[in-house]
């Protein structure tokens, strides 16, 4: 393993730093303050409200099975600091592995989740990558609350899109609400896959990243929230906001990604709305890489797939991802899952 002794117990997921860290800069040197970005304290949208309205639960919800949790409580932290470990399916055709560690930073911030459950006979199960900058609370908050707000949804079963866009706005307010007291401003990018019998969802806040493999060829399933791309910039600047360089482009000179949960001084322009790519999962499809930024800093898709599939267990594949971003020169947390699809393998 490529973690030092230096690295001795850490712990994952625990953790805070200050309001100015990964993602953001100081404004002390720039033209733009927060009065010239803002101009006023921006209310949620009334969009939010909307969505927020909507999703008041109606008791239609499908009759649902027992949520198991994947993840041990505790997780299984090694003597080198970082945190493995793996699942399959009892029918063998799903398993997965997972890998995170803090690497060069000095708080952990990164969360992560797997979650499976049986809805109306059909097998569902979520894996979700939570990112978290300027603290780890909003990562932690999703972790927490996403996946089984997801599940109460009415339309899960029947509209499964809508109910994952209407799922990550809600819990965006939810926990706009309950920090509302406090002086943080964490927030959290969230890439997660949902997999309901072969139907996959994959939705995406951030830069966080979703990779697919199809007869050994790497498929992204989600494009990264950056600000200065095109259609990002122009809804922005169209909700009057700015993007500018501050050593890399950033929302107001303050935040290097355009969309995220939380971020409660910046929430008019830097939205939680999900974009979501289904995939029907066939016998071609072979792996699913879902990973922080820390990865794919320094790790292209075609790499992760290859390196991912040069390994028999996703548990080994995991740690080999976040093993080779760190000694590529990764500064940043560093957690991935990798989903292996076993087609031919039955109990």
């Amino acid at each position: 393993m490529v973690c030092n002794a230096s690295l001795r117990n850490i712990v994952v997921q625990a953790g805070r730093i200050g309001v100015f860290s990964k993602g953001r800069v100081q404004l002390r040197n720039l033209r733009w303050g927060w009065d010239a970005i803002l101009g006023a304290q921006f209310p949620l949208s009334r969009k939010f409200r909307a969505i927020k309205a909507m999703m008041v639960d109606t008791g239609a919800t499908a009759e649902r099975g027992t949520i198991v949790n994947v993840l041990p409580e505790k997780e299984n932290m090694e003597d080198n600091g970082c945190a493995s470990g793996g699942w399959r399916s009892e029918d063998g055709r799903l398993s997965c592995g997972y890998s995170s560690f803090r690497g060069k930073r000095a708080s952990m911030e990164d969360f992560f989740d797997v979650k499976m459950s049986k809805i109306d006979g059909q097998a569902v199960s979520m894996f979700g990558i939570f990112d978290g900058h300027g603290g780890s609370r909003a990562a932690e908050f999703l972790k927490e609350h996403l996946f089984e707000n997801l599940l109460k949804h009415p339309k899960f079963m029947t509209d499964t899109k809508l109910a994952i866009s209407e799922t990550y706005q809600r819990t965006d307010m939810d926990f706009l609400d309950a920090e509302s007291n406090t002086y943080r401003d964490d927030g959290s990018t969230a890439s997660t896959a949902v997999l309901v019998g072969n139907h996959l969802y994959v939705a995406n806040v951030g830069d966080s990243r979703a990779v697919i493999s199809k007869a050994g060829q790497a498929i992204p399933l989600s494009e990264d929230h950056k600000p200065n791309r095109s259609d990002e910039r122009k809804r922005i600047e169209s909700a009057g906001g700015v993007v500018m360089w501050a050593g890399t482009w950033r929302v107001g000179g303050v935040l290097a990604m355009s969309r995220a949960f939380g971020n409660r001084l910046l929430k008019q322009f830097v939205v939680a709305e999900p974009e979501i790519q289904e995939q029907e999962i066939g016998d071609e499809f072979e792996c699913l890489v879902l990973a922080s930024d820390g990865l794919w800093d320094v790790v292209p898709n075609e790499d992760a797939i290859s390196l991912a599939q040069a390994e028999e267990e996703p548990q080994a594949a995991a740690r080999r991802l976040t093993e080779t971003a760190y000694t590529r020169g990764s500064a940043d947390n560093i957690t991935c899952i990798v989903v292996r699809f076993n087609h031919d393998k039955a109990e």
